[in-house]
């Protein structure tokens, strides 16, 4: 292929990823080398954001490290899995992608290293689990390795699916919402389809 465009960082990038409509850019980079973490958004349409580098919204997360963002449905929002280690806190939490105000917080306590969003219903799905350097000291159900379900709007946990001997290092919904897939640090990628009792489950708040 053809190298369109190039956007230039201080540190690396950690995760990216297109809007709905393929117009707008958005990406993180890392908090390493005396630089902050920033999530920064690039409108395509515009080409002087690219030539000049300079994005037109750019907010710092000098809390946590970005692990893993994805846009929800439609570009109204993003979803970003964060890693704190000074709190010991993990959580993914969700931001409106104009003003990038946060919306909700779905909390664990392992890294959330991939999220994704239904397309059918406001169900979260977090993966993560335990650094992959101390997964041999621990077993899986102390790595928390499962894949999470979190009610987009109440922020409750409502299920967990195991699988994986590593952490889950992504997560995808189909585009029917009838099934996701997740891949791990174990090698595998496990294809998961929802039984009939998923799509008639109400979440009671």
């Amino acid at each position: 292929g053809k190298q369109l465009a190039l956007v230039k960082t201080s540190s690396a990038v950690r995760t990216c990823g297109f809007d709905f409509g393929g117009n707008i850019i958005m990406f993180s980079t890392d908090k390493q080398m005396g630089y902050q973490c920033f999530v920064s958004f690039f409108d395509l349409r515009d080409p002087s954001q690219i030539e000049n580098n300079e994005p037109y919204m750019k907010i710092p997360c000098s809390d946590s490290k970005i692990t893993s963002a994805v846009w929800g449905p439609l570009g109204e929002f993003i979803i970003a899995g964060h890693e704190n280690g000074e709190l010991n806190q993990f959580s993914a939490k969700l931001f409106d992608c104009t003003s990038l105000e946060h919306l909700k917080t779905f909390r664990t306590e392992r890294p959330v290293n991939s999220a994704a969003l239904s397309p059918i219903f406001d169900h979260v799905v977090l993966g993560g689990g335990q650094e992959a350097m101390d997964v041999t000291t621990t077993s899986t159900r102390i790595g928390k390795f499962e894949a999470r379900f979190f009610h987009l709007a109440f922020e409750e946990e409502f299920g967990r699916v195991k699988g994986h001997f590593g952490p889950i290092n992504s997560v995808a919904f189909h585009p029917d919402g009838k099934s996701y897939s997740s891949g791990g640090e174990d090698g595998y990628v496990r294809i998961h389809y929802f039984d009939p009792q998923y799509f008639e489950f109400e979440f009671e708040a």
